[in-house]
């Protein structure tokens, strides 16, 4: 089997630098219709990415062995050659698809994801904010391993589609030639994704490709300008917070629910769900 780099690591210098140059753009040529960079946001998005990537080698060993032993398991075998890579990064992308949105409706995963949403500001340091509780994702993508696929190649094509998005959390770039916003994920699609009024709310989850939301009614089109953040902010800039609000606000709910029922419900129900 090839060696495939790591790709999100050896990403991370491209990500600061193209990060300080946007900053760097807003000085040069402000637009009082986007936001740009403040300190304090930038700093806490840069926190929670650095933090996320200690706590991903923590998260990582149960997913490690239960993808080995599957493997393992598996009469299926994919070699890993750049021809099934390609076909390996469109099936991730679709599992991709459905755990990204899962994890908007689905309030205990929500806690997880909300950390990436908790910016009211756009730009490319927004898409470093990552969480530190990512330990939700990878049983999405059991399937694939169940086919064979090797978990290399699974990590490979994650972090092809991780470093994919980065280009997309940004202000600076409009709209697109159509047949690439038809097909693939762009600014315009993820500024929708991150914007916080009803019409935009769980929309746009692609994370290369587009199309998934196209097939299964969840795309949502730029129109009106997107107002960032989360239904109800936060309010801090504090990493500790930041990283654990929604877990909090989930333990105080449980305390309060007189019924399993509604315990059930402030677990796994859609984050804004109330019982009748």
């Amino acid at each position: 089997m090839p060696e495939l780099p790591n790709v999100v690591l050896w990403s991370v210098p491209a990500f600061l630098v193209l990060a300080a140059l946007e900053a760097l753009s807003f000085r040069l040529r402000p637009d009082e219709d986007e936001l740009g960079y403040t300190g304090r946001d930038t700093a806490a998005s840069l926190s929670m990415g650095v933090g996320s990537l200690v706590f991903d080698l923590l998260w990582g060993l149960l997913p490690a062995l239960v993808y080995s032993a599957v493997h393992t398991a598996t009469p299926l075998k994919v070699p890993v050659t750049w021809q099934s890579l390609l076909l390996t990064l469109v099936a991730q992308d679709f599992f991709y698809y459905w755990s990204h949105r899962s994890h908007h409706v689905v309030r205990l995963l929500w806690a997880s994801h909300v950390v990436h949403h908790s910016s009211v500001r756009f730009n490319l340091s927004t898409a470093l904010r990552q969480p530190w509780t990512g330990f939700t994702a990878w049983v999405f993508y059991l399937p694939l391993i169940a086919c064979g696929v090797h978990p290399a190649a699974l990590a490979f094509c994650g972090g092809v589609n991780l470093v994919y998005q980065f280009w997309i959390h940004t202000e600076r770039v409009g709209r697109l030639p159509r047949w690439f916003e038809f097909a693939l994920n762009t600014p315009s699609h993820h500024r929708v994704h991150h914007a916080s009024q009803g019409g935009y709310l769980d929309r746009n989850f692609g994370g290369i490709l587009i199309v998934w939301d196209r097939l299964f009614g969840s795309f949502a089109p730029e129109t009106e300008k997107p107002v960032y953040g989360l239904t109800k902010n936060i309010g801090t800039h504090n990493p500790l917070r930041i990283a654990f609000h929604e877990y909090a606000s989930i333990a105080r709910d449980l305390s309060r629910a007189p019924t399993w029922r509604e315990r059930l419900g402030r677990l796994l129900r859609s984050p804004g769900w109330r019982p009748r």
